[in-house]
């Protein structure tokens, strides 16, 4: 006898209820529930989606995307001293990475310089110690400054690395307007996820809008500030929590320069956004293309942007540093191909594929490889950019992508009720709404209810003997040593004026820092000795707890 093909949905539903559905909860990695089946009834309005490299952006902000240029190649890197940093740059860009991505040890992020009784134990332990701008001159020692884009991955102290970086090049013979890279100097994530500060959030507000006003007079190149949802999401938030939350830290920022003076179409096409490529597959390429289409439509809407550039956003991606499993180690190059697979189908300018070990130290050689080669086969061996945003017109990616894009807005109108970004993170409310989903999804983890193979299912077979990259003890005293050496042998009356300036300026709510900062790199300030001034005149900051 024949079987019935259903012809209609109402019949297919039918048919789906007479079949038992699998004992597991049907939801997204955010908890968000997915439907058994997509229709066109789902696809927004045409004009929603639009068309690559025209707005909204939705599939992308370039008109050929891939085809005309793959997207950037990066592998985050940086550990011990200078030196042993500079040799794992020159290993990357010969083995066919295009651009570097740099990590600073603890240190260096919360503004204590190696010397110092706080970073006993930490020097070069999970990224370089960088205390001088003889360090940032070792670190890019023989890689020409004007050839290659850099990113810095730093904020509290960013303005001072900056300044190091600008002054490095000077030293090479490239002037700041042929410096070519991002620095991420994304202040309010710091407060809202990943708790790297130095300064009180008034005072650190400043600093950045003070970067981001000397970078569009003098580094028409350089990022000035990548908007970060990645340590936002490593942090437990859902994906339209780092949606919202990092959007409205960008909005916030557009808000500081346009109060300053600035014209938007000056800045806003230097702005930047960092994203996380999570595990749910198309949760995460949803997240990407609403991303595109809030930035576009408010910067060109809502803060009057003229020029299609300054409504476009460009972002980088690098898979979930929180996803990677100490248990079974080698299931991390599949997760890490998976997601870095849902950054590609989502339209990234850049992309960092984590290596394998990294729960359990900073990468060998090998995984790094291994995590670019990742890159390099999703690029070049599996066909994904040949053509453009295949995913467009997908039932069940474009209902995603409305839907995270209204979860958005949802964020925004209670931040904006709370009086704004900045007061919301004085108030707590970010920090609270990512730690209750974090709870949440820690919670059904440890029922079971979501399976984390090689966790809490499929236990067997590991051994736990991966190796795994140990840095010598020795560094951190060869670095102190270094660092000690640089302070007794520049000018001391110099350093002195310098701070005195730097502090005069701080005082001065109208003056720009850039100048003062970039002074005392030249003369050997470290970066301790530039926070420490700060804070003297600014104070520092103490974060009320979340319950």
């Amino acid at each position: 006898m024949p079987t019935t093909v259903p012809t209609t949905h109402d019949e297919w539903a039918a048919a789906y209820k007479l079949a038992p559905e699998r004992d597991t909860s049907f939801t997204t990695l955010s908890g968000e529930a997915v439907r058994p089946l997509y229709t066109a009834d789902d696809l927004p309005a045409e004009d929603r989606i639009g068309l690559p490299g025209q707005f909204p952006y939705t599939r992308g902000v370039y008109p050929s995307m891939y085809r005309g240029r793959l997207f950037t190649m990066r592998q985050f890197a940086g550990f011990g001293t200078a030196e042993e940093t500079n040799e794992r740059f020159r290993y990357l860009l010969d083995h066919g990475q295009t651009g570097l991505s740099t990590a600073f040890d603890m240190p260096s992020l919360m503004g204590h310089d190696s010397d110092s009784h706080l970073s006993l134990g930490e020097v070069g332990r999970e990224g370089v110690a960088i205390d001088t701008v003889d360090d940032m001159q070792t670190l890019f020692k023989g890689i020409k400054l004007d050839e290659v884009s850099v990113s810095f991955t730093i904020n509290a102290p960013a303005a001072i690395m900056l300044a190091f970086y600008v002054v490095a090049a000077e030293r090479q013979g490239v002037s700041p307007d042929r410096l070519n890279g991002t620095i991420q100097a994304d202040i309010l994530k710091e407060y809202i996820a990943q708790k790297e500060w130095c300064f009180p959030i008034d005072e650190a507000m400043r600093l950045l809008g003070d970067m981001i006003e000397y970078s569009t007079n003098e580094m028409p190149r350089f990022n000035s500030v990548s908007i970060s949802g990645y340590h936002i999401r490593e942090a437990g938030s859902t994906a339209a929590q780092e949606l919202a939350f990092t959007l409205k830290n960008g909005l916030t920022y557009v808000e500081e320069a346009i109060a300053r003076g600035l014209d938007v179409d000056t800045f806003a096409p230097r702005l930047s956004f960092f994203f996380n490529a999570q595990i749910d597959f198309f949760e995460e390429i949803a997240k990407y293309r609403a991303a595109r289409r809030i930035w576009a439509r408010e910067l060109r809407d809502t803060y009057g942007a003229k020029d299609p550039k300054s409504w476009l956003m460009r972002f980088h991606t690098q898979t979930a540093g929180v996803s990677l499993t100490a248990q079974q180690p080698l299931n991390n190059i599949v997760r890490t191909a998976i997601e870095a697979l849902a950054g590609v189908l989502g339209g990234t300018q850049s992309l960092h594929t984590n290596s394998y070990d990294e729960a359990l130290a900073l990468p060998t050689e090998e995984a790094v490889r291994i995590a670019l080669r990742t890159q390099q086969i999703i690029a070049h061996e599996t066909g994904v950019t040949n053509t453009i945003d295949p995913l467009g017109g997908s039932y069940a990616v474009e209902a995603m992508t409305d839907a995270i894009e209204a979860k958005a807005y949802e964020y925004f109108a209670k931040i904006d009720e709370l009086g704004g970004m900045v007061q919301a993170v004085k108030l707590n409310y970010p920090q609270r709404e990512i730690a209750d989903a974090s709870y949440e999804l820690q919670a059904e983890i440890d029922a079971g209810r979501r399976v984390i193979v090689g966790v809490n299912k499929y236990t067997e077979g590991d051994d736990g003997l991966t190796p795994y990259l140990k840095i010598d003890p020795t560094l951190e005293g060869k670095q102190v040593a270094r660092v000690k050496e640089i302070k007794a042998a520049r000018d001391g009356a110099e350093v002195e004026r310098c701070l005195a300036a730097l502090k005069e300026c701080a005082a001065d709510p109208k003056r720009n820092l850039m100048a003062p900062l970039i002074e005392a790199a030249r003369a050997h300030v470290s970066e301790g000795e530039m926070v420490h001034a700060l804070q003297e005149v600014w104070g520092d900051y103490t974060e009320s707890p979340v319950f």
